[in-house]
């Protein structure tokens, strides 16, 4: 930390605690069953002092439970409602995929199966109460993906890809201790990224707003927030709550109050919905993604390509055959739009960082992954190897 201009912080992250841990609210909320609502044919009113009863023709919707924590998927089995055969318009969706490079058979596939299978999918994640939707938020998904890069990887001179990393492993471990969503983790480094080419910060000040982001990042995706004070002890109250409030003010300045970002892990877990990936599959693939956090030169790529590079990097590594064939796998390639040289990139930044992750200083993501809930994903033997299913060689541990 000295060599950052860090403080010396608290003891953070120790994720093989046998003393249960209290079940953060989000997951308790999603654990609920809701209420079933009744979706009105078209022109149907409900008179004064009328009262529906559920019967055969009533139409109900209602919201697919998470099959597990964090909404990882557990069962792929197809509904057995039957979708709808009309072809719906993907006029804003398809002309934002022709500005990218891609596969010249994705408009054909894009109406049909993919429209079909994206439903599913995210109906099984939860993440929506009536998949009605589902293809329009998807559609708004791609499109403003396209606002979550940056132009180029370069950081201010006073800083280095080292200090960055060794702030973000230091900002997982904060957020392990908080118990905070994925989504509020990606949307941190997110704000931080851009944070750091907008606003002038010296190096006394770089953990000051790495957790300024993390703060802001949680008021967007949280239910429950820290005090500031909880926050000012994880520093040692080597700033107070007067200079985080300041910061904060800084950051939202420099940002123009524009907090959105499309994480890659919604991607990710979409794709492996449509593959049928294994747990095993999908919990490495969140694995190489989050390590992704850590390294600067993935910045400049779109979040599905991101998500679609790890998750054919650990298809790689675990050496497993879709279970439904390859067509299953030709759909959910569709969705990471680009060409094969950026993904192929990609996959290579992932492999070597995944065969350093057990020697290396900033180890947090690597001991998260370590446990019984994550199938012990990132002690696998092959992921040293990992380079070299890319024809790179492995790096000297």
């Amino acid at each position: 930390m000295a060599r950052t201009g860090f403080c010396d912080s608290r003891q953070l992250l120790d994720l093989h605690m046998t003393d249960d841990r209290q079940v953060p609210l989000r997951t308790w909320t999603n654990s609920c069953v809701l209420r079933e609502r009744r979706v009105f044919d078209e022109g149907e009113e409900l008179g004064p002092g009328q009262h529906y009863k559920p019967t055969q023709e009533s139409r109900w919707v209602r919201r697919l439970p998470i099959s597990a924590e964090d909404g990882i998927i557990m069962d792929y089995a197809p509904q057995d409602e039957s979708m709808p055969s009309d072809v719906y318009e993907e006029e804003a969706l398809l002309k934002c995929l022709n500005r990218l490079p891609g596969p010249p058979s994705l408009r054909e596939l894009m109406p049909g199966l993919l429209r079909r299978e994206v439903e599913v999918a995210i109906s099984k994640l939860g993440l929506l109460y009536d998949k009605t939707y589902a293809w329009d938020i998807f559609s708004d998904m791609m499109r403003s993906q396209l606002l979550c890069t940056l132009p180029n990887a370069d950081l201010p001179k006073h800083f280095s890809d080292t200090s960055r990393a060794i702030l973000v492993d230091w900002l997982i471990q904060v957020h392990e201790v908080f118990q905070f969503s994925e989504e509020t983790l990606y949307l941190a480094v997110h704000l931080l990224n851009r944070a750091l080419r907008l606003i002038k910060v010296s190096i006394s000040g770089l953990q000051l707003l790495g957790v300024v982001c993390l703060f802001l990042a949680a008021k967007k995706e949280e239910c429950l927030l820290p005090e500031v004070s909880e926050l000012c002890y994880l520093m040692e109250n080597a700033y107070s709550k007067k200079q985080l409030l300041r910061m904060e003010r800084r950051v939202l300045t420099g940002l123009k109050f524009d907090l959105y970002h499309c994480p890659p892990l919604h991607f990710l877990l979409i794709s492996a919905s449509i593959a049928r990936c294994s747990n095993k599959v999908v919990w490495m693939a969140r694995y190489l993604l989050e390590l992704s956090l850590l390294e600067g030169q993935c910045v400049v790529y779109l979040p599905a390509q991101l998500a679609g590079a790890a998750l054919l990097l650990a298809r790689r590594i675990l050496q497993e055959a879709p279970s439904d064939g390859e067509m299953a796998w030709c759909i959910a390639s569709s969705i990471h739009i680009g060409s094969e040289a950026a993904l192929l990139s990609i996959m290579q930044i992932m492999a070597v960082a995944a065969a350093r992750a057990h020697a290396r200083e900033t180890r947090a993501t690597y001991i998260k992954f370590s446990t019984i809930q994550t199938l012990h994903v990132s002690m696998h033997p092959a992921l040293k190897a990992a380079p070299g299913l890319l024809g790179l060689s492995c790096p000297q541990t």
